[in-house]
């Protein structure tokens, strides 16, 4: 039974560093996304202009002649 204790201390005890690592590793901006701003800029025109083809076809006007 006394194994049962050291390990879930143990076990604690890493789940807290592994933590804290975490908590201080984002706080110095280790996952700060530096290069995807620069080059959002440069699809947001297809972006654009996808989105006008598919309203585009949407409301494209149909013909129902009927004879």
């Amino acid at each position: 039974m006394g194994v049962i204790y050291v390990l879930l201390t143990i076990s604690i005890v890493v789940a807290i560093v592994f933590f804290v690592a975490f908590i201080l590793s984002v706080k110095n901006g280790q996952y700060d996304d530096t290069y995807t701003p620069s080059v959002r800029m440069l699809f947001d025109d297809e972006l654009v202009k996808e989105s006008k083809k598919s309203k585009e076809k949407s409301s494209a006007p149909t013909n129902n002649n009927q004879v």
